[in-house]
């Protein structure tokens, strides 16, 4: 089991930044890929980075790459979401998620993630 909570969430104005964390509870964080999600009202869940065991491969998605960067510390048991030049495109409810099945070509699809956050809200002001 492992239970996921998200913070760093808030209002920025376009262009700048925010940073989101995920703290993960338990002693197998690093046995599991890790993933960020983005809802917004109205729309269905997007895939938005994942990373992998270790950390040394990363994917994004087409909108944030460039701009958004994954990372984690296996250590603190806590992913990260560097988001720079956000836009008003990017509000949403950002989710982590974590995978245990292992680095794959489906760690964008939300189906492949076993645990979730309860989320974090993020306001890009125009």
């Amino acid at each position: 089991q492992v239970q996921l909570v998200e913070s760093g969430g808030g209002l920025v104005q376009a262009g700048g930044s925010l940073r989101l964390s995920c703290a993960a509870s338990g002693r197998t964080f690093s046995r599991y890929a890790m993933g960020w999600f983005r809802q917004a009202p109205g729309k269905e869940r997007d895939f938005v980075a994942a990373i992998n065991l270790r950390g040394d491969n990363a994917a994004y998605a087409d909108s944030v790459k460039g701009r958004f960067t994954i990372s984690r510390d296996n250590f603190k048991n806590t992913v990260y979401l560097q988001m720079n030049s956000l836009k008003s495109e990017d509000t949403a409810v950002y989710y982590c998620a974590a995978e245990g099945a292992g680095w794959g070509p489906s760690v964008s699809e939300s189906y492949e993630y076993d645990y979730w956050g309860q989320g974090t809200q993020v306001t890009v002001s125009s």
